[in-house]
């Protein structure tokens, strides 16, 4: 081929959707002869998967990419790409700020990456963001591992949370239809993946847009119906899913968890704040009282289950008392796991023009009060492990210990146990626990499941 011998490079920030993307993208690259270079200054062909959900994220591509502008002066033959959220973002003005750049592309565009490129091999400097119908996953992604997989159910968010930037880059919902999302889960199945990771921005808005807007056909077909759809894929053994918005998390997708066996026990709801007017000026459509009623419904029908989250801390206008809500919602619920951050004004989102701004110290100190209670949240429910004999899916070596493995529970909780990689990667195995801290457990192996 005419890329043969030529290596490409990819660094993915943000979310799970971005790496899934960067697996399609690198697909495409292997198809046209590219081959992966860990080293991006060995590369032939850099891309940046890129996120705007924070501003320090969207800093650290600015310099990265300034490194690879300058080697492209001696290089000239080196092809740069910015695609993901920050290119759908900054479309042409990234061309400006970076005039190296060969190719801007934004997260729709992801399948096109071959015609986009042929554009560029053929002396043209490409801009592709405007919004058009995602093309069908018909690329086949260079997966990460070969044990888990993600799979897109749908993509773009029709929220207008005010401080998200997600609807301005990622466009409008589009759902793909079940029968391609179990076509793609056969084929991963074949292939010897374990387990897969049903993918969205809001994945309880799947095919909203595709079941009309009448009463009758609103919800002819939702994520709890394609659960039951794909729970019977041979060889898939485990089904996770993820993001879930609280404004439409019901009780029939809890029942479908605890009824279907290979749904996982685990589920991520972001909640971002625990007061009732601070979500109000988020524009995210429920109460902590609605949120509080979610996790106890799914405690009513699974104790076990985890419960991770998201939250935001330092929203314009939070006081003390609105930010000690969150601190009460946290503890009085227990997370297994919140991923938690600190406001930051994104571009053409309504909160960052409000004039109530926090200060960056007040917004610093309250990250770090919660990220201590979520510690102690998140050790106190993995004390619960201590003793237990847990199912875990082995995934790789322990990359701090040579001589242990690592895996997941069915709970989603990291397990590090003694074993060797080569003999147990892929196995389901049971492993009883004897330590435990925040975010993962050890044990020792007892049985080897499949």
């Amino acid at each position: 081929m005419k890329n043969a011998s030529k290596k490409y490079n990819i660094t993915t920030f943000g979310c799970q959707m971005n790496k899934a993307d960067s697996e399609r993208m690198a697909g495409v690259l292997e198809k046209m002869g590219f081959e992966a270079s860990e080293d991006p200054f060995s590369a032939d062909l850099i891309l940046y998967n890129t996120c705007t959900i924070r501003d320090n994220a969207e800093q650290k591509v600015y310099s990265y990419l300034g490194r690879q502008a300058k080697r492209k002066h001696q290089d000239p033959n080196l092809t740069l790409v910015v695609a993901g959220c920050v290119a759908q973002q900054e479309g042409e003005k990234l061309l400006r700020r970076v005039p190296e750049l060969d190719l801007v592309m934004g997260p729709q565009h992801a399948n096109r990456l071959e015609d986009l490129l042929t554009q560029v091999f053929d002396g043209n400097q490409v801009v592709a963001t405007e919004p058009i119908h995602i093309v069908e996953d018909i690329t086949k992604p260079r997966r990460d591992s070969n044990i888990s997989a993600w799979v897109n159910i749908i993509y773009g968010c029709n929220e207008r949370c005010s401080y998200c930037v997600v609807p301005n880059v990622r466009g409008v919902e589009q759902s793909r239809t079940p029968e391609a999302i179990r076509a793609e889960m056969e084929a991963l199945g074949k292939q010897g993946f374990k387990e897969i990771t049903l993918l969205g921005q809001k994945i309880d808005a799947y095919c909203r847009e595709l079941t009309g807007s009448t009463q009758e056909g609103r919800h002819k077909y939702t994520l709890t119906d394609l659960l039951h759809y794909v729970h019977d894929v041979p060889n898939i053994e485990r089904i996770r899913f993820a993001t879930s918005h609280p404004r439409y998390f019901t009780e029939r997708l809890i029942k479908a968890c605890k009824d279907l066996p290979k749904v996982c026990e685990h589920f991520h709801i972001p909640f971002q704040s625990g007061d009732n007017d601070i979500l109000k000026a988020m524009k995210r459509g429920y109460t902590h009282q609605k949120y509080r009623r979610i996790i106890d419904t799914i405690r009513e029908y699974m104790p076990d289950a985890s419960v991770t989250a998201d939250a935001i801390v330092g929203f314009p206008g939070e006081t003390e008392e609105q930010f000690e809500n969150t601190l009460k919602l946290v503890e009085d619920i227990g997370f297994d796991l919140i991923n938690t951050a600190a406001y930051s004004p994104r571009p053409a989102t309504p909160a960052a023009l409000w004039e109530n701004q926090l200060s960056e110290e007040v917004k610093s100190d309250r990250l770090q009060r919660l990220n201590r209670l979520v510690h102690i949240s998140a050790k106190s429910r993995s004390a619960r492990y201590l003793g237990r004999e847990e199912e875990v899916l082995v995934e790789a070596q322990n990359t701090k210990d040579p001589n242990q493995v690592m895996g997941r529970t069915r709970t989603n909780r990291l397990t590090f146990f003694p074993g060797k990689i080569e003999q147990l990667k892929g196995k389901n195995v049971r492993v009883k626990i004897n330590e435990f801290r925040s975010f993962s457990i050890t044990g020792e192996l007892v049985e080897v499941l499949d």
